[in-house]
């Protein structure tokens, strides 16, 4: 079904639909619900579609039904595997969808595989844009996240209006997979700032400086991304639930090796850092990425700590 006008996708007749609703997923979802937009979900497990429907979010009993109810599609999965088998399976998403639809492909994937998808959409008439996600469920909360697009212009310019209930600011970076390419760029960045955090932390500790005093001086910094703030006080606390899990910094991580190796980068720093992470993933995977300082911490002396 088609009921977008040329100029934008238009609130009031747009019928919306939602795969995947994890920590992401749920609360863009929401989002959308509460900016007035008529969205039905769905989720390979029930309990996230459950709590949705408490708060008057329809939903769908299959990705077909979904699908066949709705003009734009937006997808928030974990992994390639999931996105694979939700975009590609007899069933899903491109099998059910017809000529004219819109997908907003919003998981961090492999360039590799978004590729495959915008080729797969092309042939079938669906406008299609990769559509990275920079920031965590707090920004997420407050509509403050970035998006990072790929795709054409026209496809873009159409979904404005979707991107002003959940974004700060959004950017068309190129063609198809740009988009991911770029959020891989970002999180880079975010995983060795981490690390080098919880490093600065464990030789503050081992230098005997008081924590809090540590972790407030650190913070008024210039040094310390304001993304990254929030980790600090997440350090300080010991608090550690998920707002974006270490174990999916970790798959990132080697989505940004794995795209390093294909161009030619050399990326050493971020070789050692993804090391870290894999051996911290035993006993803080489903931890926040922040977590990492508790597994660098923990290698410091006892006496130390005292």
């Amino acid at each position: 079904m088609n009921n977008q006008t040329e100029s934008g996708i238009d609130r009031k007749n747009a019928k919306l639909g939602f795969v995947g609703l994890g920590l992401m997923g749920s609360r863009l979802s929401r989002r959308l619900h509460k900016s007035g937009w008529n969205i039905q979900v769905w989720n390979r497990s029930p309990e996230p579609v459950r709590l949705l429907q408490e708060e008057g979010i329809n939903s769908a009993d299959s990705i077909e039904n979904l699908v066949a109810g709705s003009n734009v599609i937006l997808s928030s999965l974990s992994n390639d595997s999931a996105v694979r088998s939700v975009y590609l399976d007899k069933g899903g998403i491109f099998p059910s969808a017809e000529a004219g639809a819109i997908v907003l492909e919003m998981s961090t994937i492999s360039p590799d595989l978004s590729r495959l998808l915008h080729n797969r959409a092309s042939a079938l008439g669906i406008g299609f844009l990769d559509l990275a996600v920079s920031g965590s469920t707090p920004a997420v909360d407050a509509g403050a996240v970035t998006l990072l697009a790929g795709g054409d212009q026209k496809t873009f310019d159409r979904c404005i209006p979707i991107f002003e209930s959940i974004a700060k600011q959004w950017f068309l970076i190129g063609e198809g997979s740009s988009g991911i390419r770029m959020k891989l760029v970002v999180n880079l960045l975010l995983g060795v700032n981490m690390q080098a955090i919880a490093e600065a932390v464990s030789l503050g500790t081992h230098l005997q400086i008081d924590r809090n005093v540590l972790i407030n001086v650190l913070s008024k910094t210039t040094v310390i991304a304001p993304a990254l703030v929030g980790k600090l006080e997440k350090v300080r606390n010991g608090d550690y639930s998920p707002q974006f899990p270490l174990r999916l910094m970790s798959k990132d991580m080697d989505l940004v090796l794995d795209a390093a190796r294909a161009s030619g980068a050399e990326l050493p720093a971020t070789s050692v850092v993804q090391s870290d992470f894999l051996s911290a993933l035993a006993s803080n995977g489903n931890l926040d990425m922040s977590a990492i300082a508790s597994f660098i911490l923990n290698r410091v002396d006892e006496t130390v700590l005292a």
